[in-house]
């Protein structure tokens, strides 16, 4: 059985190690996140597999880190300054504020009751409200000094397109891969980790000859599927939403989510763009700075359309989770497991001493030592090895190797399953190659 609620996904995260309030010893800070041992080892797992697929396994495409705080102009070109808004709605009453596009019922009615307090007649009339964080750069707060902290990475790879494309000595169609912080000041935030004020973005912006920009869009909408389906996601838990023209962005031609089914329902887990050239044709009117491309096959210049992809790192960590939770029924008990991807597990094999005595302690630390260099371990000689089991399975590591009497006799080790709990033994030897073939090092 999968988790049918978001709260057996938060208490397990919790409980575990992947992912605690922010600030908790002092009461947490609403809608902040930190990422714990295990979460942050995942984090950085689903980072390196998506790294890994848009940067080296495409001789086209270029990895990007730009900084988080950019000129003042990037933001008045983009469109962020002017259209970057949700419409925001108070109560006079209790102070609460609420996104009037997400309320049940029409603000401006009189008659519509607070979704807080239930107060009648103290809603304020919806106004726009921007999303950007403001802050400010040098000794003097005054309007000349501020700066926003960017609500996307993607204008990082757009004012960049000219020196990467010198630089790296690309050709159109070619790409641009960033990961990196975000920040957004969500009038309502909710649903764990899905949706926050600061967040890490993985997008690629690809960079197309017009005309060819509707074949790419087809393309990369069907690579980047591919890539959660590959990750191990149910196919029967992803579907694709195509915006229609009430709900595409000031800059999008077309735009694909890629839906995933979490305990709250089907909501975005990743977008594919096609932005044309508007992001690149602003920022050349604001800037003055060219941003064609010179095709010397055609000779001609054109300014490149863009096709995005833009996915949460947060939400596809807590995809993640969600995918590979399993509640499994046992004879005398129910067993918690997390059957993630061995790729991104956090912890590849466990080890563990059968008896803190006789020598075993000793002989599992050496094995640790040796399978560390390799892959991520954890050794643990406290309980019963059945509990010890149960750690590691609602920890997602993939094998759990017991070193017993007879490892002191034949040194071999008995290794266990974590899918289907079966157990073989292994040459003390051979664990470090049985280990990296099934879990794709």
């Amino acid at each position: 059985m999968a988790a049918d609620s978001l709260d057996k996904i938060v208490s397990l995260a919790k409980r575990r190690g992947f992912v605690y309030p922010s600030s908790e010893v002092y009461g947490g800070l609403e809608s902040c996140w930190d990422y714990g041992p295990l979460g942050a080892r995942l984090k950085n797992n689903i980072k390196a597999l998506w790294t890994h697929a848009m940067t080296q396994r495409h001789d086209n495409i270029e990895p990007l880190d730009a900084s988080i705080l950019m000129h003042p102009t990037v933001w008045v070109a983009s469109g962020h300054v002017a259209e970057f808004t949700d419409p925001l709605v108070d109560c006079k009453n209790c102070k609460a504020r609420f996104r009037a596009d997400e309320m049940k019922k029409d603000p401006t009615d009189p008659e519509t009751p607070c979704p807080n307090c239930g107060t009648r007649g103290q809603l304020t009339e919806p106004r726009a409200f921007n999303l950007m964080f403001k802050t400010f750069m040098g000794p003097v707060e005054d309007e000349s000094a501020a700066v926003h902290l960017r609500p996307e990475t993607a204008q990082g790879i757009y004012v960049n397109f000219h020196n990467v494309q010198v630089t790296s000595r690309q050709k159109v169609p070619f790409g641009i891969a960033q990961i990196g912080k975000a920040f957004r000041n969500e009038i309502t935030t909710k649903s764990f980790i899905f949706r926050t004020r600061e967040f890490e973005q993985m997008e690629m912006q690809y960079f197309v000859k017009p005309g060819t920009d509707e074949e790419w869009f087809e393309k990369w909408k069907e690579e980047r599927l591919n890539w959660y389906l590959d990750l191990g996601i149910d196919k029967d838990h992803l579907k694709f939403h195509e915006h229609g023209p009430d709900e595409l962005a000031h800059y999008a031609k077309r735009a694909v989510d890629i839906l995933y089914k979490f305990p709250f329902g089907w909501k975005e887990l990743e977008g594919i763009h096609n932005r044309t050239d508007f992001d690149l044709k602003r920022h050349a009117e604001h800037s003055g700075k060219k941003m064609e491309y010179f095709d010397d096959a055609a000779r001609e210049k054109y300014i490149p359309y863009v096709v995005e992809t833009s996915a949460g790192c947060d939400r596809s960590l807590l995809v993640t989770l969600a995918d590979a939770y399993q509640e499994e029924e046992l004879e005398k008990e129910t067993r918690i497991v997390l059957k993630l991807d061995k790729r991104i597990a956090p912890i590849k094999a466990a080890i563990f001493p059968l008896v803190k005595r006789d020598g075993m302690p000793e002989v599992a630390r050496k094995i640790a030592a040796e399978l560390r260099s390799a892959f991520p371990v954890f050794y643990d000689e406290s309980g019963a090895v059945g509990r010890r089991y149960r750690r590691q399975d609602e920890a997602g590591t993939p094998y759990c190797i017991t070193v017993d009497s007879q490892t002191l006799e034949d040194q071999t080790a008995t290794i266990r399953d974590r899918d289907d709990m079966s157990q073989i033994r292994v040459n003390i030897s051979d664990l470090k190659a049985y280990i990296s073939e099934r879990i794709g090092l």
